[in-house]
């Protein structure tokens, strides 16, 4: 394990043990970063840690569970204790029930809703707080939250967008209200080094959506991961508080 003395770059990815959350955790290993590959599971943190060191890359487990506030806690003292700071955060973790829950009670599910905004949202936000005393101790402190076109409310009103026909009004609201989280760090940070920024990965080839969705999916998870790592890596004048895909800008 490294030490507080590392001059390396400090990278933490949550949902890391797969699909689009490992492909981003390998990329940004192999631009020569130390990844912290978390995931609720300490078991498989430790296999996808232990996959990508066998790759000849530096990467270290971590438990983290985003829906636990004593978990969330628990890894940010273990950073601290580790590293010192950290220098990007990718807020990866998320969750999609509606596309694998047949008997949902459409268009509204209390329940549903509950579970995904306890993820995506409320999840991210409690990983954002606890990290970010270590964020502001970066030279250049970075967070990525993993949103979706889908969270685009102009999108969702535009019949010519891919997505026209999805109704997943849970996923969607809990990636809208992602992108205003996004805002309002970027606002309430704009007086600090750290930059926070949403991206669309594209629809990757998970399986978030479901058994279907990786063979449905365009976007294998490594080319969707360099969206992801473009924006962990902007410059010091780069962009704070936008939405974004590998075309550019995405209308909130």
């Amino acid at each position: 394990m490294t030490t507080t003395h590392e001059t390396t770059t400090i990278a933490l990815v949550t949902g890391a043990n797969r699909g689009l959350g490992l492909a981003t955790a390998r990329l940004l290993a192999e631009g020569g970063a130390t990844v912290l590959v978390a995931a609720r599971s300490t078991a498989k943190a430790e296999l996808a840690a232990a996959q990508l060191r066998d790759e000849g890359l530096a990467c270290w487990p971590l438990t983290l569970d985003v829906d636990s506030e004593s978990s969330v806690v628990a890894a940010a003292e273990q950073v601290e204790r580790d590293h010192g700071r950290l220098d990007i955060l990718v807020n990866n973790a998320g969750i999609l029930p509606e596309a694998t829950t047949p008997d949902a009670d459409r268009p509204l599910d209390l329940g549903l809703f509950r579970r995904t905004f306890d993820t995506n949202v409320f999840g991210a936000a409690a990983v954002s707080q606890a990290f970010l005393p270590l964020l502001r101790a970066s030279d250049a402190g970075r967070i990525v939250n993993v949103s979706s076109r889908m969270g685009s409310l102009t999108d969702q009103l535009d019949p010519t967008s891919p997505y026209a026909s999805m109704v997943l009004p849970a996923y969607q609201s809990s990636k809208a209200a992602l992108n205003g989280l996004t805002v309002a760090l970027a606002k309430s940070l704009s007086d600090t080094r750290v930059r926070v920024n949403s991206v669309c990965p594209g629809w990757v080839q998970t399986d978030l959506g479901g058994p279907d969705n990786r063979a449905a999916a365009p976007t294998p998870a490594m080319e969707a991961a360099r969206t992801v790592v473009q924006m962990a890596l902007v410059p010091a004048d780069g962009p704070t508080g936008t939405f974004v895909d590998l075309d550019g800008p995405i209308p909130w």
